[in-house]
């Protein structure tokens, strides 16, 4: 391994000289020089991998030194030392990027946990990343065999998403392999817990308004809001920002939740579950209307169309929403915008003060499901979202860069509570199986609707009626199949370009962690 290479600069550099030894004894090459002048024409001829800069000297001063530094190469780390313990001057170093700040008399241990912690940060981190994961690898392998209820499933996946995000960053990628494995066989386990008790939340059916005790179901879309978001608005504590983020998965929302915490707090934490089909007419039309598919059809026939009919599947959440308010005795001043585009994006952020008598602002925010089709459509954004860390990554920016942060804003500025959520999450999908069904079968590649439809059963969750899970029939022998795992429907007929175009992409519509264990973020304004 190369020596570290370290530019000291410090107008009694001869005082430091037990240091700089007991530095090259650790195998460090030491540069002095005395003033700053000298430092910045060194350290341009030379290759130095940190530098030890004295705030305090005569003639060119440490901060005019860091400056003429961090202007010829920024990415070089600068630990300023100084015998001064003045505010403004700790302020002005830390402004000016350093990246370590140690007070005089340092000793030699001082200096070198300061090294370790700039050069070898990210190393360190990985070591110690990987051996807790080690550990924890047998835990989770342990919890797997034993999780057996809806409870259960959550904490699980919340663990895996947290092993995820710590590795992501890691030089070890082996480890990464054996969570992806994990993250497979949690995913196989997933799909048998919902096809044993899936029916049974709904066998009893959800009585609104009624004091008896919940049945033994985690929250769904059609419950979620009349459970969770109700008793916000009903507090009348704040007015609500109700968020709903469509397609968001957990480990996304995790990406970005710093930013939005430098304007709210976390009060609490909801996960729930969305409904089969995992997709947006189904999940988010229950969610505003507190209904099951089956329920929605037969009282809003009107509002409500089926997957073979022509025309928009989700165009009446607003009008679901108001009659759900009516029918809960809600009278309360709301408004409901959908974004689906960067300028209406804007308008809502630019007139969102107008809002401010709201008891309620209902918000539902596109850009994250465009995203997922669109990385199925677009070479580009295969490119650009090619694995789950690269799909968080560009979430992320897009969050940090778009309308709906402004609005957040805007809602913590007026002292609005935010709820925020998603409707169903999306999974990266690896495997095809084959599927046979007639003309007026669905087109989603995670489930499918219709008469006489032929599958491989190991790969699907098959309802053959389609009833005893809040679902409408097409005609008398419709049923429906949910693919599990990270498989995907592939019709026989041309099934190599099927395949080949849909491998690797996000879908969504079926059963795994990532589609089916959503988060709800209940935050304060700060």
């Amino acid at each position: 391994m190369d020596q570290i290479k370290i530019l000291w600069v410090d107008d009694e550099i001869d005082l430091l000289k037990p240091h700089i030894l007991f530095l090259e004894k650790k195998n460090y090459n030491v540069t002095t020089c005395n003033n700053g002048r000298d430092a910045v024409d060194v350290f341009e001829e030379g290759d130095f991998d940190i530098v030890f800069l004295d705030e305090n000297m005569p003639g060119m001063s440490g901060l005019e030194t860091l400056a003429e530094i961090k202007e010829k190469k920024s990415s070089t780390p600068v630990i300023m030392i100084t015998k001064s313990e003045e505010e403004y001057i700790m302020e002005e170093a830390i402004g000016s990027k350093i990246a370590d700040y140690l007070i005089k008399p340092v000793n030699p241990n001082q200096i070198l946990l300061s090294l370790k912690k700039n050069l070898d940060h990210s190393r360190l981190i990985s070591e110690k990343t990987t051996l807790d994961y080690q550990k924890e690898f047998r835990k989770i392998a342990m919890e797997l065999s034993m999780v057996n209820s809806y409870d259960d499933w959550i904490e699980l996946y919340k663990k895996l998403v947290f092993w995820e995000l710590e590795l992501e960053n890691i030089e070890d990628q082996s480890m990464i392999a054996i969570l992806e494995s994990q993250k497979v066989e949690a995913n196989s386990q997933f799909g048998k817990f919902i096809e044993r008790n899936y029916e049974d939340w709904f066998a009893t059916p959800v009585r609104q308004g009624s004091n008896e005790p919940k049945a033994d179901r985690p929250v769904l879309s059609h419950t979620l809001f009349r459970e969770v978001v109700v008793p916000e608005i009903t507090k009348k504590d704040k007015p609500v920002l109700f968020v709903v983020i469509d397609n968001l998965r957990y480990d996304q929302w995790k990406a970005f939740e710093s930013v939005v915490s430098n304007h709210y707090k976390l009060e609490k934490e909801v996960d729930y579950y969305a409904i089969l089909p995992t997709a947006t007419q189904y999940a988010r039309n229950a969610i505003f209307s507190g209904l099951t598919p089956l329920e929605m059809e037969k009282q809003f026939p009107q509002y409500w169309k089926n997957d073979p009919e022509e025309g928009g599947k989700n165009l009446f959440e607003a009008e679901f929403l108001a009659a759900h308010l009516k029918r809960l005795g809600l009278n309360i001043k709301q408004d409901y915008f959908k974004i689906t585009n960067l300028a209406s994006g804007k308008k809502l952020a630019e007139n969102f003060k107008a809002l401010k008598n709201n008891d309620l602002v209902t918000v539902v925010y596109n850009f994250v499901d465009m995203l997922s089709h669109a990385k199925t459509e677009m070479d580009v954004v295969k490119e650009l979202a090619s694995d789950d860390k690269a799909y968080r990554s560009l979430t992320l920016s897009w969050f940090k860069n778009s309308p709906l942060l402004e609005i957040i804003q805007q809602g913590q500025k007026m002292g609005f509570k935010l709820v925020l959520t998603t409707d169903h999450g999306t999974i990266n999908v690896k495997n095809p199986s084959k599927v046979i069904g007639d003309k007026n079968t669905s087109l989603n590649l995670r489930y499918k609707t219709g008469r006489s439809l032929t599958y491989e059963d190991k790969d699907v969750y098959a309802v053959k009626d389609p009833k005893k899970i809040g679902l409408p029939t097409i005609n008398m022998s419709s049923s429906y199949i949910f693919a599990k795992n990270d498989f995907f429907l592939a019709y026989v007929n041309n099934y190599n370009h099927y395949v080949s175009y849909y491998k690797n992409s996000y879908q969504h519509g079926g059963i795994s962690l990532e589609e089916m264990i959503i988060p709800l973020l209940v935050l304060n304004p700060k």
